[in-house]
């Protein structure tokens, strides 16, 4: 038995060869299309990844600076609540003694310490016996 291709005449071969290597001509151009193509696209890409490394590294500089910033802020704001909070106390302390300077107590302190109702009691007492002792003398002087 032949083959089908050796049957053919040989014009017929010769015919069928072209369309063949004009379809590879084609093919190859439209490969090394393709491959320029993707080059192209490759060396976008990498030109998109440089791009956005660049922003990322200046947005982590940003947040990094904006950190700092916020940072000494709040180490700031932490100073004044500070001071705020010594001024405050010194102010309660100063007003504290000051009423027991007067004879009365800061009603935070009495709270705080009911031993001192039973001094602020003692100190009326003896403020309550002083005075009829004035009444008795000013009675004195004036006989």
């Amino acid at each position: 038995m032949a083959t089908p291709d050796s049957s053919l005449p040989l014009s017929t071969k010769k015919e069928n060869i072209t369309p063949i290597s004009s379809k590879i001509a084609e093919l190859n151009e439209s490969r090394s299309e393709l491959l320029g193509r993707v080059q192209s696209l490759k060396q976008d890409l990498q030109s998109w990844r440089s791009k956005l490394d660049t922003q990322v590294k200046v947005y982590r500089d940003e947040l990094s600076e904006l950190k700092k910033t916020l940072n000494v802020e709040v180490d700031q704001l932490r100073a004044e609540f500070q001071d705020l909070r010594t001024t405050l106390q010194q102010q309660q302390e100063d007003v504290t003694a000051s009423l027991r300077n007067l004879g009365l107590q800061d009603v935070s302190d009495v709270k705080h310490a009911p031993s001192q109702e039973k001094k602020i009691e003692e100190i009326d007492k003896e403020k309550q016996q002083v005075v009829p002792e004035e009444d008795n003398n000013s009675k004195v002087a004036e006989n």
